[in-house]
């Protein structure tokens, strides 16, 4: 694949008395930013002064809508109807590989999701915007932990060749996941006006597991892992 060819990643939720849903994400190689168009919002839902996560930094004279909002108007609408805990056969197809599992729309919507929240240009998400570029749909905690410590220390280190100072203890990762979870404090109350049932919010749910966990337990996390390594 060049540098010229988009990143695609093709997720396709298969239901037991439902249509299909399909979407197709594509990704600009190099800046990692959504190429897919989000639908417009009619509804005010993506204005970035409705439920503005307290840590935003944008300004709405600049930024009439929420990046992450926005990135999900094409996508929420599909679940507004469904609850978290309903079954679903996903496929992910990327340029190498097929993805499958069989899960709830919780555990798919929230895979998916992360993909539309790291590439909105949202300067906080954005930290983890190297992440997706090697996205691991339906990942465990382990997994992402793995994932998201063995990106960081990758950027450190070339924050080193570069004469800078890197961060070899994980501090900033720590800060980032703090500031994430804000971030998902957030958007969790906008998605909580838009439907009484559960699927989209309990997607973001189940990233903000993550988030939670990763700034009090990573080192104790990492321990772990460290056999791999002996």
């Amino acid at each position: 694949m060049s540098l010229a060819d988009p990143l695609v990643f093709k997720y396709n939720f298969h239901f037991e008395n439902k249509e299909d849903i399909q979407f197709k994400i594509a990704l600009d190689a190099d800046t990692l930013n959504l190429i897919t168009k989000p639908v417009k919002d009619t509804t005010g839902w993506a204005r970035l002064d409705n439920e503005k996560c307290s840590n935003c930094p944008l300004d709405s004279k600049d930024y009439p809508n929420c990046p992450i909002a926005y990135n999900l108007t094409g996508v929420l609408p599909f679940f507004v109807d469904m609850y978290s805990f309903e079954a679903v056969k996903v496929t992910v197809r990327i340029a190498e590989r097929v993805y499958a599992a069989s899960t709830t729309v919780q555990q798919a919507l929230a895979s998916m999701m992360g993909i539309f929240m790291v590439t909105s240009k949202c300067p906080i998400m954005s930290k983890l915007k190297p992440m997706v570029r090697f996205h691991l749909p339906f990942a465990s905690v382990e997994e992402t932990i793995y994932r998201a410590a063995s990106t960081y220390l990758l950027g450190q280190y070339f924050k080193y060749k570069k004469g800078e100072t890197p961060d070899w203890d994980l501090t900033g990762l720590r800060q980032i996941y703090k500031d994430v979870q804000k971030v998902n404090i957030g958007m969790a109350a906008r998605l909580r006006s838009l439907s009484e049932k559960d699927a989209n919010l309990n997607a973001l749910v189940e990233l903000d597991v993550f988030a939670k966990e990763m700034p009090d337990n990573i080192q104790e996390e990492l321990k772990m892992l460290a056999y791999l390594f002996e």
